[in-house]
This record gives structure tokens, sequence and C-alpha cells, in this order.
């Protein structure tokens, strides 16, 4: 049962598309990834929300029809 675990890298180089890179410790020697915490709208405040079909304005307008109060008719 020797040599079961795969090499470990302490100093492994993320690099993201921004080119933003730093260093990690993993089992892969370098990692790429597409967003990081520099690029990534949430997180640098450029978040928007793109709507192209009004899913939006739909979700608002059922929760403002949940919040209404119901009134029953009378028989």
């Amino acid at each position: 049962m020797k040599n079961i675990h795969p090499q470990y890298y302490p100093k492994a180089k993320v690099t993201c598309a921004c080119g933003h890179t730093w260093h990690v410790g993993s089992t892969a020697e370098d990692i790429r990834i597409n967003v990081c915490s520099k690029c990534h709208p949430f997180y640098t405040g450029t978040e928007k929300i793109v709507d192209t079909r009004g899913r939006v304005e739909k979700y608002q307008k059922r929760v403002a029809a949940a919040k209404k109060p119901k009134v029953k008719a009378k028989k």
C-alpha cells in the first residue's frame, strides 16, 4: 500500500483568465481558472442583471401579488 497518495505541490500556481496569479497547495502543479475574486462581477461590484425575456419583472409581479391580502368573496 505504498505510494497510493498523489504528488502534493505546496506551491501550485493558480492562473486566472484575467492574468491574476497566486500560489496554493494542491495535487495539481498548474491550475487555470476562468474567474477569480479580482475579476468576478459579484466581488468587483460591477454585477449587472441582464434580462432579455422579462423574467425579473415577472418575478417582481408575482412577489407583489403574493404580498397583497386576499379577499374572499361572499356567497
